[in-house]
């Protein structure tokens, strides 16, 4: 395939609540592009463990799942469940796991299910490998950050706003021990990629994070389609 006729894909970046997913997001309505939350694959297979009572950190067991795993999976409301997303982190770790969704999420780039009429060739993909090990070839990348006390608070807001019991000291804990698990793992470990442009939301709001993603794709020569 050459290089016009290479899809448009933007890989997004970042620790949890960093507000990578609301700008994937955003930049997908722009560009007319699909778009996937690739960690809720991950939370996908620690859902398929947790329902049937197996262990997170089982790594045969993990495998089989995440082998089983499909984009229609991503529909499941308790996705969101903070016990799901500890769960996701733990199956992060294990190698088979990573390599058993790795197809899916590079076929989703290159062949993006149906969509509305006109939509673009090509995707947006968040996570925390894709500039890195998943598409480190993709148009643009952007790595989305922020102080983990400024996620846990926007994790903790968001929870109390579900409805969720929640308390922001524990709130913080999790995710500082998701933070070193998910950057500390032997395998495709969180970083921005070298050609990654660094968003630090700490003090933004989407708004601003949005209008400088907006200027770097532009600088790669990238424009909407769009009005």
């Amino acid at each position: 395939m050459t290089a016009e006729l290479r899809p448009f894909v933007i890989a997004i970046d970042g620790p949890s609540a960093s507000g990578k997913g609301t700008l994937a997001r955003r930049l997908a309505a722009h560009y007319n592009l699909a778009y996937l939350d690739t960690g809720m694959l991950y939370r996908a297979v620690g859902l398929k463990l947790l329902r049937r009572g197996e262990d997170p950190a089982d790594a045969g067991a993990a495998a089989e799942a995440a082998r089983a795993v499909g984009l229609a999976d991503l529909d499941a409301a308790e996705l969101r469940d903070e016990a799901v997303g500890r769960a996701a982190s733990i199956v992060a770790t294990i190698p088979a796991v990573r390599e058993a969704l790795l197809a899916l999420q590079r076929r989703f780039a290159t062949e993006p299910p149906p969509g509305p009429r006109g939509r673009a060739a090509g995707a947006v993909i968040d996570g925390r490998d894709i500039g890195t090990v998943v598409l480190p070839h993709a148009s643009v990348k952007l790595f989305v950050t922020a102080t983990p006390e400024e996620r846990a608070r926007r994790r903790h807001r968001e929870l109390l706003e579900r409805g969720c019991k929640s308390i922001y000291a524990r709130v913080l804990q999790d995710m500082m021990e998701r933070d070193a698990r998910d950057s500390g793992r032997a395998i495709s470990p969180l970083r921005p990629a070298p050609d990654a442009l660094v968003i630090d939301s700490s003090a933004m709001d989407a708004d601003a994070a949005f209008a400088e993603a907006l200027a770097f794709i532009a600088s790669k020569g990238f424009r909407s389609s769009g009005p």
